[in-house]
């Protein structure tokens, strides 16, 4: 059995650990010390924190391009596009949640991380502004602006999946059941609010 190489567990452990706990909550020392290895080991593969996140983003960025497009394949036209998007972001819910907690962290760190991920995306943004401005011109969706909506869409569906403590305020348990019945929820919140007919 091949074992994971130790640039790649140390992201996996950065992703576990930043998507969960955030970025400056944890250190270089406590990612060595979870992995069980020294600071000094990290450092040879990324040489600052900054580099280490910067790795991260990317191939996280790729990992969300490449199950947003495995969705987009799949559907039909339309509203099937919406609909899978929304799901395979419901579906790394569920399977990868510190995925969608990174995403999170990056947005609240700002620039530069924020401005990175950002570009990482930004085929995919352009690629579903693109899609929606067809659907909207061939009036089989209500006419917004589509960055617009991408960025409503995007807000309300992460803060769905990633804001535990809002989630229970709201009286919500975040549950394998409550995500299905969150996701039920947007997919029709987001049916109304763009579909035609």
């Amino acid at each position: 059995m091949a074992t994971t190489p130790t640039r790649e567990r140390i992201l996996d452990a950065a992703l576990v650990a930043w998507g969960t706990r955030g970025y400056e909550a944890t250190s270089l020392d406590v990612l060595a010390a979870g992995l069980g290895i020294t600071k000094q080991s990290i450092l040879y593969w990324y040489p600052s924190k900054e580099a280490l996140l910067d790795a991260l983003i990317a191939r996280s960025a790729q990992e969300l391009a490449g199950a947003m497009n495995a969705a987009l394949e799949g559907a039909g036209n339309g509203w099937a596009k919406v609909e899978a998007v929304v799901r395979s972001v419901f579906r790394l819910a569920a399977r990868r949640p510190e995925l969608l907690g990174l995403v999170r962290e990056v947005s609240r760190l700002g620039p530069p991380a924020a401005t990175r991920m950002t570009l990482e995306l930004q085929p995919l943004v352009r690629r579903a502004s693109e899609f929606l401005e067809t659907e909207m011109d061939a009036g089989r969706m209500r006419r917004h602006d589509p960055n617009l909506l991408l960025l409503a869409i995007y807000s309300t569906v992460i803060g769905m999946v990633t804001e535990v403590d809002v989630l229970r305020a709201f009286g919500e348990e975040p549950t394998a059941r409550s995500l299905v019945r969150r996701r039920t929820d947007v997919l029709q919140l987001l049916r109304s609010a763009l579909m035609t007919g």
